[in-house]
C-alpha cells in the first residue's frame, strides 16, 4: 500500500479509540492510562501491518490480536477503531497469501464466545469471530483472483512472444527464399551487361564504360546482399548430406504438389485456372506456391479425407489463390496458428493480402491476392 493509506488510516482508528477510551474513563472501574494505552496498543501496530515486509507484517498482526483480547477479556476496553484494526489484520494477511495465519487471529474470539462468563464479552468476540470470518474469505477471493489475473497475463505474454518468434522464424525462411530469386536477377542484370558491352558493334567508349560500371554495380549489389542475408543461409556454409538442392518452386510445380497432396491424405483435390495464364515474376510464383503448400498441410491436418480445391485466378492486375475444404469448419476461436501466420507473412512480404475464415456452405476457405503489375508491387 502507498504511504499515506499506511499511515492515514492507522492514525484515524487511533484518534477514534483514544477518544471512546476518553469516553470511557467516567467508569469507576476503569483507569484512564490503561484505556488510552489499549487503545494505541491495538490500533498503532497496523502502519506495520500495512507498510511492513512480511516478517513484520505477521508480527504486527499479532500484537494488534493479542492487545484486542487482553482488552477485550480482562478490561472489557475494546473500542470500535480496535476492532476495525483487528478486522483489517485478518483481511490483509488473507489477502497476501496468508489464510491460515488470519484465520489463526480469529480463534482467541472463538474461545471466549465459548468459554467467556461476560454475556457482553461472549456477543463482542461471536460479532468479531463472524466478522473476522468474512474478512478472511474476502481477502483470500481477492488473492485468488489477482493471482489468477497475474498468471493470466504471463500467459499471454508467452503465448505473444511465442507468435513474435514464429514470425520471426517465418520471415527468415522467406528472406532465405527471396534470395536466391534476387541474386538470380542481379546477377542476369550483370551479365546482360558484360554481354552487351562486349557484343555491340559501334559501340563508343563512353557506353562501353557504362556497361561496365552496371556490370560492377550489379556485382557489388549482389555481393552486399550476400552479406546481408548470409547469416539466413547456414546451410550454404556446412551442407547436410543428402539434402539435394533444388530451384525454388513456382506455379509449374504446382501440379506435383497436388500429387502429392492426394497420395498423402487419400482425398479428392483438384486444380482450377481461370483467366489469361501468363508468367509472373519469380517471387510472385514463390509465395503463391507455398501459400497453397501451407493450405494444403494444413487442411490434411484440420481436416483429413477432406476433398479440396485450388483455385489460381489471373487478373491484370493480381493473382487470386484461393483454397477451399468441405471439412469441419475453422476451430474454437483462439491465436492463429503457426501455418497461417506464415502465410500472411507471406503474402505481406510481396505486398499482397490473405484472408482465412469459414467458406461459404461449410468447410474453410484461403484466399491470397497477390499483385503482378511492376505498379502494384512498387
Amino acid at each position: 500500500m502507498g504511504a499515506q493509506p499506511a499511515l492515514g488510516l492507522p492514525a484515524v482508528l487511533a484518534a477514534l479509540s483514544v477518544g471512546e477510551g476518553l469516553v470511557r474513563s467516567g467508569d469507576p472501574h476503569s483507569s484512564l492510562a490503561v484505556v488510552l494505552l489499549l487503545a494505541l496498543a491495538t490500533t498503532a501496530p497496523l502502519v506495520f501491518v500495512l507498510a511492513a515486509g512480511r516478517g513484520s507484517r505477521v508480527g504486527a498482526a499479532l500484537a494488534v490480536s493479542a492487545a484486542c483480547v487482553l482488552a477485550l477479556v480482562p478490561f472489557q476496553a475494546l473500542t470500535v477503531g480496535a476492532a476495525v484494526a483487528q478486522l483489517i489484520c485478518v483481511y490483509v494477511l488473507a489477502r497476501a497469501g496468508w489464510p491460515l495465519m488470519g484465520g489463526l487471529l480469529v480463534v482467541p474470539y472463538v474461545v471466549v464466545a465459548v468459554f467467556g462468563h461476560e454475556d457482553a464479552t461472549r456477543i463482542v468476540a461471536v460479532l468479531l469471530a463472524t466478522l473476522g470470518s468474512a474478512a478472511a474469505a474476502t481477502g483470500v477471493t481477492h488473492h485468488v483472483r489477482s493471482t489468477a489475473l497475474a498468471h493470466s497475463a504471463t500467459e499471454q505474454a508467452f503465448a505473444d512472444t511465442l507468435l513474435e518468434h514464429a514470425a520471426r522464424g517465418e520471415r527468415a525462411r522467406i528472406a532465405r527464399e527471396l534470395h536466391d530469386v534476387v541474386a538470380h536477377h542481379i546477377s542476369m542484370i550483370a551479365v546482360q551487361a558484360e554481354n552487351a558491352r562486349l557484343t555491340t558493334p559501334g559501340l563508343p567508349p563512353e557506353g562501353a564504360t557504362r556497361f561496365l560500371a552496371i556490370g560492377d554495380t550489379a556485382r557489388t549489389a549482389l555481393t552486399e546482399m550476400r552479406r546481408l542475408l548470409g547469416v539466413l543461409r547456414e546451410d550454404a556454409q556446412d551442407p547436410t548430406p543428402g539434402v539435394q538442392r533444388r530451384p525454388q518452386p513456382g506455379l509449374g510445380q504446382l501440379l506435383e504438389l497436388l500429387d502429392e497432396s492426394r497420395d498423402a491424405a487419400g482425398s479428392k483435390t483438384r486444380l482450377i485456372v481461370s483467366g489469361p495464364v501468363a508468367a509472373l515474376d519469380s517471387g510472385i510464383e514463390v509465395t503463391a506456391y507455398r501459400i497453397v503448400q501451407e493450405a494444403l498441410t494444413n487442411a490434411r491436418r484440420h481436416a483429413p479425407g477432406a476433398a479440396v480445391d485450388v483455385e489460381l485466378r489471373y487478373g491484370e492486375d493480381d493473382l487470386t489463390v484461393r483454397v477451399r475444404d468441405n471439412g469441419p469448419g475453422p476451430a474454437a476461436s483462439g491465436p492463429p496458428g503457426h501455418g497461417l501466420l506464415g502465410m500472411r507473412e507471406r503474402a505481406s512480404a510481396v505486398g499482397g493480402t490473405l484472408s482465412t475464415g469459414p467458406a461459404p456452405g461449410g468447410g474453410f476457405l484461403v484466399e491470397a491476392r497477390l499483385p503482378v503489375r511492376a505498379e502494384a508491387l512498387a
